[in-house]
This record gives structure tokens, sequence and C-alpha cells, in this order.
């Protein structure tokens, strides 16, 4: 069953690309809407079903082990929605239909890797999915091919390559002391021999790695560059989910299930996550280009994902993935607000920008919800994130932690209110009053932010009855 969300996206893009074919772009994105809207149906029917079983669906496929858990569900339920809300803004924003061929393809070569990062159960294949993805990243990055793009894609590349060097490296050494590269194989080994050098060693290295893929200070140099110079559906895409599970689902699944957890993993952890955030939110306070202030914010909001995992308690972890949901969806509302507003006057200068509520209110009333869920205000979905981490943060004794990640949350509020101020609020500056195209964008836009909208309201109003049935599930796989 889990292999089937590699294979059937695989076998779609070699149909698709077939000499003999001759479809119409539009039966084209429709075909994807449609795989991202199985994948979306797969996630929610068999969740309840999957904890009713009280198993994981496991199978295996050419000798790759797969399977599916609730941290599984919830990471795949991320890219099916991402991935579904930067299909339908390219519809909008590369007009050209070949264009936009080439862009799905490479979206759902993007999908199909983070899937099997998701699903697999071996060190070498998930190695395998990472760089299926940061070279479908690269491409879509560079998709422009204007110089701004061109560089920002050339910074991936050369970081990502490190990273992956550091990371096959770290493999090569863990096969010194495991048989195989299985999760349970490898985590068997390394109970044997905890304090050799050789190990530690190869977990450092492949957690650096790890960090340099998901854009955590010191790594994140190249992340504001390729956020900001990307086409505005790949921005979503990478902002919203990729970031996300190249580098900081894989260190969650890696830690606890295959390395382990001790207290230098755990002190390193909690200082490089409340050290993206401070220094994330301090950067976006002087930013004056939207998606760069978002890229900026998104180092910060990612910072309290690490931070919750670095308390190593289940409630901790629990929280941190319940932040990566609510990331993904408020950060993914804010980046298709930005290409509202940028497709309509043509720039993301924040200082070209005022007033913009009156004409465009959906992407101005929207953007309040995900500003204000980044900021953790009650009741939305971001609130609640936040509050589980710092309960964890208080209940494992890093009071110091914990109140600094609460004052940071001013910082967040006030530069995401300065954003929605210079941007929406006040008068329409002279220059965009007589802009006869300065209106709604279209449904391309207005119906994925009203969508993402709302889930943030609902899982924010419904938190007692999401905690009960995601959150506690998550917290029981840590467990074990």
């Amino acid at each position: 069953m889990p292999s089937l969300l590699v294979l059937i996206p695989l076998f779609g893009i070699i149909l698709l690309n077939l000499p003999f074919r001759r479809l119409n772009e539009k039966y084209v994105f429709w075909f994807a809407v449609f795989l991202l809207s199985v994948q979306i149906l797969f996630t929610i029917s068999h969740h309840s079903l999957f904890w009713q079983q009280g198993m994981g669906y496991i199978d295996s496929f050419f000798k790759v082990d797969f399977a599916i858990d609730s941290l599984s569900f919830i990471m795949l339920l991320c890219i099916a929605i991402v991935s579904m809300v930067s299909l339908s803004v390219s519809r909008y924003t590369i007009p050209d239909p070949r264009e936009r061929f080439k862009f799905i393809n490479l979206l759902m070569i993007a999908a199909i890797g983070m899937n099997g990062i998701v699903i697999t159960k071996d060190l070498f294949s998930l190695y395998v999915f990472l760089e299926i993805t940061a070279l479908s990243s690269v491409v879509l990055i560079a998709f422009q091919k204007d110089m701004n793009a061109l560089e920002g894609a050339f910074k991936y590349l050369i970081l990502s390559s490190i990273a992956t060097i550091m990371m096959l490296f770290s493999i090569a050494l863990i096969l010194l002391v495991s048989p195989g590269t299985s999760f349970a194989v490898i985590a068997a080994a390394l109970k044997e021999s905890p304090n050799s050098a050789v190990i530690i060693f190869a977990m450092g290295i492949f957690i650096c790695g790890l960090f340099i893929k998901g854009g955590l200070v010191p790594f994140h140099g190249w992340l504001p560059d390729a956020y900001t110079a990307a086409p505005s559906a790949v921005s979503i895409l990478l902002a919203g989910i990729v970031t996300k599970v190249c580098g900081i689902y894989t260190a969650i699944r890696v830690i606890a299930f295959v390395f382990g957890f001790n207290e230098v993993i755990k002190s390193l952890f909690m200082f490089i996550g409340l050290f993206s955030i401070l220094i994330g939110a301090l950067a976006a306070l002087g930013q004056k280009d939207l998606k760069r202030l978002l890229a900026y914010s998104s180092i910060s909001q990612v910072g309290y994902i690490i931070l919750g995992f670095g308390t190593g308690t289940a409630l901790g972890m629990a929280g941190a993935v319940f932040h990566i949901f609510n990331h993904a969806v408020f950060k993914s509302l804010l980046f298709v607000n930005a290409a509202a507003v940028e497709k309509r006057i043509g720039s993301s200068d924040l200082d070209r920008m005022g007033g913009l509520s009156y004409r465009m209110p959906i992407t101005g009333s929207t953007s309040v919800i995900g500003v204000l869920s980044t900021c953790g205000i009650p009741p939305l979905a971001g609130f609640w994130s936040k509050l589980v981490i710092i309960i964890a943060l208080w209940q494992s004794g890093h009071y110091m932690y914990g109140t600094i990640a609460v004052l940071a949350s001013i910082l967040t509020l006030a530069y995401l209110l300065l954003m929605q101020r210079k941007a929406f609020f006040g008068k329409l500056p002279k220059e965009l009053e007589n802009l006869k195209d300065l209106k709604e964008v279209g449904p391309e836009f207005t119906l994925p932010s009203i969508i993402l909208a709302m889930i943030t309201i609902s899982v924010g109003v419904f938190f007692p009855f999401v905690f009960d049935k995601f959150v506690v599930p998550i917290k029981s796989i840590f467990m074990q």
C-alpha cells in the first residue's frame, strides 16, 4: 500500500511524457490535481482505520521497505495540501502552457521524492529520495532562468551538495558497525556501541547535513535568496513543505527512531532552535521585500519546531510535528497572498504597497488570519502548537528556553504587523490608485487562500478534537 504513493505518480509522469502523448495542458493539470486529491483522501480516510488496527501499513517493493505511521500521515497530508496550492497558483503565474507542463512534471517528481522520504524505513533509500527532491527543487528555483533565480538555485545547489556529501559519508561510516541500512538494524547496532567515536562523528555530520537542507541558522544562507528569486508557485512549495520534509521531518525521524537521544543532541537541537527563532525574527524586522521577510519568518518558525523536538519528551516532539502542519498551512497562506500582491502590482517591495485591502479584500483578510496564527494568537492553530511546545519546555525544566520562546513571539508580532500595515492598511499610494488591474487575481489564488484560512481557524477552534485524534497518537509513537 505505501509504495503506491511513489509508484502511481511515477507511472503517471511516464504516461504523460510518452512520445505519442497528445494531451492538452489542461488535462495534465487536472491529472496532477487528481493524484494529489487521492493522496489527501487516502491520508484522511485511513488515519482512523490505522489506529483501530493498532499497526501501521507496511510493504516492500524491490527490497525497499516502506511504512506509514501517524507521523507519516501528517506529513503526507502536508505534502498533498501544499503541492495542490502550488499547482493552483502556477495556473496564473506561469502563463505559457509548455512551461506550465514542465512545472507540473517537476512538481510531481518533487512530490514523489517527498513521499518517499516520509514512508521509507531505510537510511540509504532516505538519502536517494532526498536527492530526488533536492534536484527537482534546484530546477524549480531556477525555473524563470533570470540572474536572481540562477543565483538562488546555485546557492541551494552548492549547499545542498555539501549536505549530500556529509550524509553519504555518514552512511558509509555507519555501515562500518551496522550490517545494513534499515532503520531497525542501524538502531540495534548503535545500541551495542553508543560511545564509539566513529558513530558520534557520523551522527554529527548527518545532523549538520539535515540542518543545511532545513535552512536552520547558521546554515540558512541559501534560503532567503531561493525563496525570493523562485517563481511564486515554487516559493509556496519550498516554504510550505520542501525544507520541512528534507530537513526537519528527516531529523525528527532519524534521531527519534535510529540514532536515539542523548543530552548532547538535546542541547544541540534546543540551542539551534532558539538561535534560529531569534536570528530569523531579527532579520525579518529589517526586510523591505515581502517574500524575503516571509523567508526569514520561516527560519524563525522552524526554530520552534526544532526547539520542541529538542526537549526529547513525547509532548515536545508531538508539538513539533503539530507545528510542522500548522506552519505548512499558514506559511503557504501568506506566500499565496504575497504571490497575489506581486502579480497585481508587479513587485514585492513593501515600500510600494499600502491600502491593498480596499482593492483585494479576500487577500487582505486571509492574510490577517495567517499573520495572527504565525504570531500564536488564540484561538488560531498556531497558538495551540506553540502552547504545546512551551508546556513541553516548562515540564522538562527548560524555563529559560520557554521564556525566550514566548518573548520571541513579540518580535514575530512586531514584524508581521508591520508587514500587514505596510501592505494592506492605510491609503493606496498614488502610483497604485489608477491601476485598473488592482483587484483580486482570481480563484487560482483566492480559493486556496480561503481554504487555508479555514483550516487554520478550524484546527484552532476544534483543537480538543484535533489533539485527541492527531496529536495524542503522535505522542504514542515517540513513547514506544
